[in-house]
């Protein structure tokens, strides 16, 4: 089974809040990082902090799609304007987790979000 972590964030995101939601998206499905395949976003993010050191500190893969790949997924529950005005896409971290996690995914948690960070989790 894949479990992913698809994560969205602005600019320049603190770690402190992109942990803190990821942890909290996590418990919520009663997930422990361990059982986690990936993390996934926009392809666009791969090089932004916050996301690269969740990656290292948990010593998981940080995949990236690009705005059209997530654009295209099913699945997504809670698109957004600002994220399609920003990205292209209208959802991130739904569709970079569905999209990772594979054929037949399925949210286990939909969009969470902080102050500048978006968090859900798909099961396959």
């Amino acid at each position: 089974m894949k479990r992913v972590l698809g994560l969205g964030c602005r600019r320049g995101c603190s770690l402190d809040e992109l942990a803190e939601l990821a942890q909290s998206v996590l418990q919520e499905a009663e997930c422990e990082i361990t059982a986690l395949t990936a993390l996934a976003t926009v392809e666009s993010r791969l090089e932004e902090g916050a996301l690269c050191a969740l990656a290292e500190r948990w010593h998981l893969p940080l995949l990236g799609f690009t705005a059209a790949q997530l654009a295209q997924q099913v699945g997504v529950l809670s698109p957004s304007a600002v994220a399609l005005e920003h990205t292209g896409s209208s959802s991130i971290a739904e569709a970079a987790a569905l999209r990772a996690a594979g054929e037949g995914a399925r949210l286990r948690v939909s969009k969470r979000k902080s102050a500048a960070a978006t968090a859900a989790l798909a099961y396959s």
